[in-house]
């Protein structure tokens, strides 16, 4: 693990890879959690995280399907949590001017795959960890709404 001066410095340097879960319920409605964590902290998003190194695809994505959603909701879901039942809508590029230490002048850039994941159930995860909350939304709703941030928006376009 790369303590934060370090982990600051490949923010600084280099883009980050992650995986964003567009978890899409049988109704359409697509779950947002609101971020705690810079950046976007505040802004209602899909789940997602990054990649480490050393990590396969399939292993970051079974990881952060548990990690954001939890087992129990995964379970409660019908999510499999396995890279091959989701759905690749595309490759994104999210540009921040904020960075996960809020240190001035550093901003995050993240090349994300964005995966849409069929649940067959709408089930709020537990997990408060990355998120103070979460809720289903439509997609008209979602697209309407101020607090979603932009960068979930684009995943709905598809």
């Amino acid at each position: 693990m790369l303590s934060t001066d370090d982990f600051l410095s490949v923010v600084r340097l280099a883009p980050l890879v992650a995986i964003d879960l567009i978890l899409t319920a049988p109704d359409g409605a697509v779950l947002v959690g609101r971020r705690r964590n810079r950046p976007a902290r505040g802004s209602w998003f899909v789940p997602g995280g990054r990649i480490r190194k050393g990590e396969s695809l399939d292993e970051a994505f079974r990881r952060i399907a548990t990690e954001e959603l939890g087992d129990n909701a995964c379970i409660l879901a019908g999510i499999s949590g396995q890279r091959a039942d989701a759905t690749l809508i595309g490759v994104y590029e999210h540009f921040y001017d904020d960075n996960f230490a809020g240190a001035q002048g550093i901003g995050t850039h993240y090349v994300v795959f964005g995966y849409r994941v069929m649940a067959s159930e709408a089930v709020l995860p537990r997990q408060q960890t990355q998120h103070s909350g979460y809720r289903w939304m439509r997609p008209a709703e979602l697209l309407a709404d101020d607090a979603v941030h932009d960068n979930t928006k684009a995943y709905i376009a598809v």
